[in-house]
């Protein structure tokens, strides 16, 4: 845990981003948002902010979660110390233009209200530097479909924890075939009952087994994809 008398304003700019590192991994809101705002105002851009200090602190995070040595509840107070700095970021963000790693719908799919490991991966998303549009729970086809053509995402996430909800992931992925937008995007599903070989079955591209595997996944598809953009275009 962080020494309650250290002053943040006292440290070099690579002892700071340590100490937020830290302070991520404790789950420490107000440390965080102090460390945004030092970092800020010494006038780092607030890309270099996100990036090195909340992305790579919550990669650390990511690491520690997938290897067992962190669970949810823990994960879940990284992530909302990670928001905070993000509530302060974001219109900065927007304001610079700064790049993103990638656009994501996500949503918990028809008939299943369950929501804790969605909102783990969108926070995880969100601190890996993606933009997130997260649609809740109990999601019919036409919202994934009107959210497909608002954000124009990259990544379409679909989540469910019941067997009974997990065929629902085929409808939504059928249904973007139908329409002739499948190839347009990646689709990543997510669950405790599901495995690859239900991935493979209906038609998604990769099944993440967490948080930490879907940052991962999202990250290797998007640079395959643009890699395989930039191999196509004319020279």
């Amino acid at each position: 845990m962080a020494d309650e008398d250290l002053d943040l304003s006292t440290l070099s700019d690579h002892e700071l981003v340590e100490q937020m590192h830290d302070d991520l991994y404790d789950g420490l809101k107000e440390e965080i948002e102090e460390g945004v705002r030092i970092l800020l105002g010494r006038g780092w851009t607030p890309y270099d902010v996100l990036t090195r200090s909340l992305v790579e602190g919550m990669r650390i995070v990511g690491v520690d979660f997938r290897d067992g040595i962190l669970f949810v509840p823990e994960v879940l107070m990284s992530a909302n110390a990670m928001k905070a700095g993000m509530a302060i970021l974001r219109p900065l963000l927007a304001a610079t233009g700064a790049p993103r790693m990638g656009k994501m719908v996500i949503g918990t799919v028809k008939g299943d209200i369950h929501d804790i490991g969605k909102n783990l991966v969108s926070m995880m998303m969100e601190g890996a530097g993606f933009e997130v549009i997260d649609l809740g729970v109990n999601n019919g086809v036409e919202k994934y479909l009107e959210a497909i053509a608002t954000h124009q995402p990259e990544i379409v996430g679909m989540s469910a924890l019941l067997t009974t909800t997990m065929p629902y992931m085929k409808v939504v992925i059928d249904t973007l075939k139908e329409k002739g937008i499948r190839n347009d995007h990646i689709v990543l599903v997510g669950g405790a009952p599901l495995n690859e070989a239900f991935a493979e079955a209906v038609g998604a591209d990769a099944y993440c087994r967490d948080a930490a595997a879907a940052v991962e996944t999202a990250r290797a598809l998007i640079a395959r994809r643009q890699g395989a953009a930039l191999a196509r275009e004319p020279a």
